[in-house]
C-alpha cells in the first residue's frame, strides 16, 4: 500500500509536494538589471537630441517586431493611419521599383470638357520602393522617387 502511494507520488507530473511557490524563489531585496528610473529620462533626452528639438505626430514602430523605424514624422492628412517621413531607422529599401498609376482629377468645367472630349490624358505614374523593417522583413511601406518614406502598416505611439 505505501509502494502505491510513492509510485503515485513519483509519477505525478507536476511533483505537487515538491512544488515551491513562485514568491518563495523570488529575492525582492535586489533591485531587478532590467529597470532603471534614470533610464526613462535617459531615453527621453537621446530622443530629442535625435529629434533636433523638433516635434513629432508620433514615432513609428514594427507591427510585428516592434522595432523602432522612426522618431520624426508626419501624420496624413487624410488618411489617419498613414505616415511619412525623410529620417528613420532599421529600414531596408528594396531594389526594385515599383509603378503605381495615378490619375490626377480635372478641374475643368462642363463646357471645357465637352470641348476637349477627342483630346487624351496621357498616365501618370508613380514610381516607389518597398521598404521593410531590418529586424523581421514586415512590408512596413515604400519610398518615393524623392526619397520619401510613406508609412502604412505601423505602430504609432505618442512622441
Amino acid at each position: 500500500m505505501e509502494e502505491d502511494q510513492k509510485d503515485n507520488t513519483i509519477g505525478s507530473p507536476t511533483n505537487s509536494q515538491k512544488t515551491v511557490s513562485d514568491d518563495e524563489e523570488i529575492d525582492y531585496s535586489v533591485k531587478p538589471e532590467f529597470y532603471g528610473p534614470e533610464l526613462d529620462d535617459k531615453d527621453e533626452l537621446w530622443a530629442h537630441n535625435k529629434r533636433k528639438g523638433c516635434t513629432s505626430d508620433a514615432v513609428l514602430s514594427c507591427p510585428a517586431c516592434f522595432t523602432t523605424l522612426s522618431l520624426d514624422c508626419q501624420r496624413h492628412e487624410k488618411y489617419l493611419t498613414q505616415y511619412r517621413a525623410v529620417f528613420v531607422v532599421n529600414c531596408k529599401v528594396g531594389s526594385e521599383w515599383l509603378l503605381h498609376p495615378s490619375n490626377p482629377k480635372s478641374k475643368r468645367g462642363k463646357r471645357r470638357r465637352e470641348s476637349d472630349e477627342s483630346e487624351v490624358n496621357p498616365a501618370v505614374c508613380e514610381t516607389f520602393k518597398q521598404v521593410s523593417c531590418e529586424s523581421c522583413s514586415t512590408v512596413v511601406g515604400v519610398m518615393d522617387e524623392e526619397e520619401v518614406y510613406h508609412f502604412f502598416n505601423v505602430l504609432p505611439s505618442e512622441s
